[in-house]
């Protein structure tokens, strides 16, 4: 038998300092754990790994590992299978023959066979490493400026995403920040670092918050606030403080949002939205507190400030950005908690509007958490004024997205909807029957994306 030559595996051990059993191990240990918190099943949390099947991964003597060891193999090496994984490090090319038949596209070899997607981005994450090993310290210019990128990712691609999976990955990339902060470069780089870790773990902290774990949001939205305060950056300490003032607004404590968001408010940035999402929130506070007067100077107060809003966030937008569909439905949630006829149309509108500004979004960038918050102000407006087919075409698009990406927020609004509806005066009616077992039946079938324990 010919020399297979060094694996992946090895490849990939070697070139992150894994080399070492001891130090393999531990990581595999630690990335069990993880997978059993985040995938289950809670087995998987005690799965270790022995020298010698360490050493038979490394020298390809291991194709197929065992079910519990290539899922954990895969945890530790996103985008890789196992059978890539454990397979020689640069597969050989296929020879053709002299006529070259894939030419004129007869017996042409189907790259997707090989795993070509996987080879590409491991190939792209080789080199991302080696540039990083090759500058000076352990940060230069490259690696910021792929860890910027990274980051601008996966924010601009979150709204989108269904919740729990993105946790992982954006877990991955803020485990990479540290490493960098733990490591030796210039003070210049270092601000920025903290600058990247801390929009992760603001990131961290709005994906816990989306899963309903308020505890493990509040932890990664302090760290959060604690990197922007180390790089004296206005513009996060301000968007942390929003999250922060959002958090306390959905657990029910709107005095303490309305606290936080003036709070965040003493941190100016030069330009960009958090301020206007700070005074927005606190319109919603104000609201649920019955302040009208306080709620309705606050929405004031942000529509001058998108009046003289300079363009040019300091931060990677995406989810970190504050649009006008997304201002217009917290003002609709305002007028929703003051009640009242003229309140109840005011809310209508601006959450119609909402959502004809998030439906024209192309459907790959389309704010689908969002979006429903927004259908869920329209569809309480509706039934506010006794229009229940018109809230049922409303709860109908929400349970559609929610069937794929589900959030935590959006569950709570459906479950109050449903009891609003039982006590609406036409809950006998058979709309308002049919679309309480509509929400029912899919309350029922759908599953926490983490399980208890998944979003520290």
């Amino acid at each position: 038998m010919e020399p297979s030559g060094p694996t992946l595996f090895q490849t990939l051990i070697n070139q992150r300092g894994w080399q070492d059993y001891q130090v393999f191990k531990r990581r595999y240990e630690q990335a069990a754990k993880q997978l059993a918190e985040l995938e289950g099943p809670p087995s998987i949390a005690t799965a270790t790994i022995e020298k010698r099947q360490f050493f038979r991964y490394a020298h390809g003597e291991v194709r197929t590992p065992q079910t519990v060891a290539r899922r954990v193999l895969e945890f530790m090496f996103p985008g890789l299978p196992a059978a890539r994984l454990l397979g020689p490090a640069e597969p050989k090319p296929t020879a053709l023959p002299d006529h070259h038949p894939a030419a004129d596209g007869r017996n042409a070899v189907d790259p997707s066979e090989y795993g070509l997607e996987d080879v590409v981005m491991a190939a792209a994450n080789e080199s991302a490493q080696f540039a990083a090993r090759a500058e000076s310290s352990n940060v230069g210019p490259h690696t910021l400026e792929q860890l910027e990128a990274d980051i601008r990712r996966l924010v601009v691609t979150y709204p989108n995403r269904p919740v729990g999976p993105l946790f992982r990955e954006v877990r991955a990339l803020r485990d990479r920040a540290f490493e960098l902060l733990e490591g030796r470069q210039p003070p210049r780089y270092t601000s920025d670092l903290y600058v990247g870790a801390g929009v992760l773990c603001g990131v961290l902290a709005n994906a816990s918050f989306d899963l309903g774990r308020y505890d493990a949001a509040e932890t990664q939205a302090r760290t959060a606030f604690l990197f922007g305060e180390l790089a004296g950056h206005n513009g996060l300490r301000s968007w942390v403080r929003g999250l922060q003032a959002l958090i306390a607004y959905w657990d029910g404590r709107p005095v303490d949002a309305v606290r936080l968001a003036d709070s965040g408010s003493t941190f100016t940035p030069e330009s960009g939205t958090a301020q206007i999402r700070l005074e927005s929130i606190k319109a919603r506070a104000f609201g649920q507190l019955n302040r009208a007067s306080d709620a309705l100077a606050a929405l004031s107060a942000a529509d001058r400030l998108r009046d003289h809003l300079v363009e040019g966030d300091e931060l990677p937008g995406g989810m970190m950005a504050f649009p006008v569909e997304k201002q217009l439905f917290y003002s609709s949630s305002t007028h929703l908690w003051l009640a009242g006829g003229q309140h109840l149309s005011d809310a209508e509108a601006r959450a119609d509007e909402a959502v004809e500004l998030f439906q024209s979004a192309p459907p790959e960038q389309q704010r689908l958490g969002e979006m429903s918050l927004a259908r869920m102000d329209l569809a309480m407006a509706r039934l506010g004024r006794g229009d229940i087919d018109g809230a049922a075409t409303q709860i109908h698009a929400v349970l559609g997205v929610s069937a794929r990406r589900r959030t935590e927020s959006v569950d709570r609004r459906i479950g109050h909807f449903s009891r609003q509806l039982a006590l609406h005066p036409g809950a006998g009616s058979p709309a308002a029957i049919g679309l309480r077992e509509v929400i029912i039946a899919h309350q029922e079938r759908m599953p926490a994306q983490l399980p208890p324990g998944g979003s520290q």
